[in-house]
């Protein structure tokens, strides 16, 4: 499994995420407190707090994902 944290803080940044992580074969889920959203679910995204990052779990090891979601992940310091 792979883990990252994502910021998805707009609406166009939404669309965008929920179109590449759509196209995965993959199961995915944003986690956000104690809320496990389906990351391909677009009404899910919109249903959690968009103003910080959020972790996406990724039940894959094929980390060439990553490189179509790099837009959207956010390096911890």
């Amino acid at each position: 499994m792979i883990t990252v944290k994502v910021l998805i803080d707009s609406v166009e940044k939404v669309k965008k995420f929920s179109s590449i992580i759509s196209k995965e074969n993959v199961e995915c889920e944003l986690i956000e407190g104690v809320h496990i959203i389906d990351a391909k679910s677009i009404m899910g995204i919109f249903s959690i707090d968009l103003k910080k990052p959020v972790q996406l779990n990724i039940h894959s090891d094929d980390r060439e994902i990553l490189n179509r979601l790099k837009d959207f992940i956010v390096r911890e310091s």
